[in-house]
């Protein structure tokens, strides 16, 4: 930075001198290079090294009002101003003496010159201060929006894990609800749905903390979920998982599948006196993964609202895509249901372990 800062001022006090050397030519004058670069430099380098005084007036009156503004920076430029111009003139008239012959003598030097070294002494402060509060608002403004993304992801993060909350006490109440249906009529199969229960508890500790987990992840926790309820269901059910190879490694919000594939067996297959089919299929189409639970059930029935597993999925799939996911709840033509998910594609990255 400082030798960024070293090279802006060194650029402005070279082309102030071309321009008053170009001048000099275009009057017929031949120009005097050394003493055009000595005033120009001498003028700009004190400027530079005065950048950190003004800067430090700034900030004792940002956001202070106009107010303290004008108390703090009308005497502070009248008065860096005019040291500026007495240590300039001063340096100049050591290094090459005067200019012309009508000027000999340091007071002479000083009369002629002031006027206008003085006016644009107070200028060029005016133009520091300006350009200093610009960038000073700039970064102000990067900070609070950097910020603001921390908290908005915080808030996310927060409202995620409030809806994964809900859904692991409604899935284990229905489960223990079953459980508690079997341990009389028979209990082995109780036994047996205990079991299962107990793997698909250990894996859902295991990604406790986890918002999002790879689809092969998902699936291994809605597979346990399913022979749970393959146990309630025996040979009244069958399920067929259509996954594409190239959608393993998509990243997918944790136990997503879940209420979904849950809503399927109690809406549209528990009743279902014949035995029934759930489909899970996925599959990459562009930017997007597309996942799709179908039942061929009873169907939905009349005037059924969203439930709380649907409700969830949608809100937390707004949370993390907002409008570039997508839920799709539909009765299919040859009866059961079908309910589709898109939302946007990405490998899913192991965080490393610290």
């Amino acid at each position: 930075m400082p030798a960024l800062l070293l090279g802006l001022w060194t650029l402005i006090a070279l082309s102030y001198a071309l321009s008053a050397g170009l001048s000099s030519i275009s009057e017929g004058h031949p120009p005097n290079w050394s003493r055009m670069l000595t005033w120009n430099f001498t003028d700009f380098y004190l400027w530079m090294v005065s950048v950190p005084v003004v800067a430090w007036l700034g900030r004792q009156s940002a956001g202070q009002g106009w107010r303290r503004f004008a108390a703090v920076h009308v005497p502070a430029s009248l008065t860096l101003a005019l040291l500026h111009v007495a240590v300039h003139l001063s340096i100049y008239w050591t290094l090459c003496g005067p200019g012309r012959a009508p000027v000999t003598t340091f007071p002479a030097f000083v009369r002629m010159e002031f006027a206008f070294n003085y006016h644009f002494a107070l200028l060029i402060y005016w133009v520091i201060l300006v350009v200093l509060r610009g960038l000073d608002s700039q970064r102000r403004l990067r900070d609070e929006r950097l910020r603001n993304a921390q908290l908005a992801s915080q808030l996310a993060q927060s409202q995620l894990r409030t809806l994964r909350v809900q859904l692991q006490p409604h899935f284990l109440f229905n489960t223990l609800n079953a459980i508690s249906a079997l341990a009389l009529a028979d209990p082995m199969q109780a036994r047996l749905m205990i079991a299962r229960l107990s793997d698909l508890l250990r894996l859902t500790l295991e990604e406790r903390h986890a918002l999002e987990v790879p689809l092969s992840r998902e699936l291994e926790l809605l597979s346990c979920y399913l022979d749970i309820q393959q146990v309630r269901f025996q040979d009244r059910l069958s399920t067929h998982m259509d996954v594409a190879m190239d959608t393993v490694h998509a990243a997918v919000p944790s136990m997503i599948l879940q209420p979904l594939v849950e809503n399927a067996l109690r809406h549209g297959l528990l009743d279902k006196p014949e035995s029934g089919q759930l489909q899970i299929v996925s599959r990459r189409e562009g930017s997007e993964l597309y996942l799709r639970v179908d039942d061929d059930g009873l169907g939905l029935p009349e005037g059924m609202s969203e439930g709380l597993g649907l409700g969830n999925t949608r809100a937390r799939l707004q949370v993390l895509f907002g409008g570039a996911a997508s839920v799709a709840l539909a009765r299919k033509a040859e009866g059961g249901t079908r309910v589709e998910l898109r939302f946007p594609f990405r490998e899913y990255v192991t965080e490393p372990t610290p």
